[in-house]
């Protein structure tokens, strides 16, 4: 199982130079085998609101509805929270994003901000070390 971190899907969706071919390999790879793959709650609203400005609303909106035919969203709720507050990451999103893999059993993290998860308790990966991994 693997949780997809935001950075993966907006480059994606931005086409994002030269992160997107990495992200969009695994995103084919991820489609071909759904539900191995999870995304946080809050990385929806985030991704929304970072993407919607240059792909329009509805594109954003519709980006996310196909995506979540192959890959659900991760049942976080209080105790992965409160979880969340105990990692010892600097940046709180990223660690909302750990609570997140861990509520739904993630082995992994896809992310290109590895470095920011190294006290991770589940480890994260490059997208195309996942993509090669899994192809």
């Amino acid at each position: 199982m693997i949780l997809l971190d935001t950075d993966v899907l907006i480059d994606v969706a931005l086409n994002r130079s030269p992160h997107a071919k990495a992200a969009g390999e695994l995103l084919t790879l991820l489609e071909s085998r759904p539900r191995m793959a999870f995304v946080a709650w809050h990385t929806l609203s985030n991704f929304y609101y970072l993407v919607s400005p240059t792909r329009g609303k509805d594109d954003a909106r519709q980006f996310l509805s196909d995506l979540t035919r192959f890959v659900s969203v991760a049942p976080t709720d209080t105790d992965a929270f409160h979880f969340a507050t105990t990692l010892p990451l600097s940046d709180f999103e990223d660690a909302l994003q750990v609570a997140a893999a861990w509520a739904c059993g993630a082995t992994h993290i896809a992310t290109r901000n590895v470095k920011d998860f190294r006290l991770s308790p589940i480890p994260a990966r490059r997208p195309a070390d996942l993509a090669r991994e899994l192809g």
